[in-house]
């Protein structure tokens, strides 16, 4: 276990505040979480998710300018656009798992009362 210094708790808070301007807010980690099973259009990312067009629109254009998520433009007609996770987005992988496990032991707690 590493030793508990003013400077390593504020780099700590720095790294925690970095991820958060990233990924942090209602729709970013959903958006990722649905992606994880492949790619999407716009209207199943917004029906899949629970999330308006105008709301999935800015947080996609977020994610991708990040480099989490790629957007594929298809040539059809009407023209499509798929929405797929990124290799990089690959590196949120374990706190995608340690959120899911996270939130089904909350639930539970909440769901028994204790």
């Amino acid at each position: 276990m590493e030793i508990h210094t003013e400077d390593r708790c504020a780099k700590a808070k720095l790294a925690i505040r970095d991820t958060l301007d990233v990924v942090g807010g209602k729709w970013k980690l959903v958006l990722l979480s649905v992606l994880r099973n492949g790619k999407r259009g716009f209207n199943e990312l917004s029906r899949e998710a629970g999330i308006s067009p105008r709301i999935l629109s800015k947080e996609l254009q977020e994610l991708e300018m990040n480099g989490l998520v790629s957007r594929e433009v298809c040539n059809t007609k009407p023209v499509t656009v798929q929405y797929a996770l990124t290799e990089y987005s690959k590196t949120l992988e374990e706190v995608l798992i340690a959120m899911e496990k996270w939130g089904n032991l909350h639930r539970q707690k909440v769901i028994s009362g204790n």
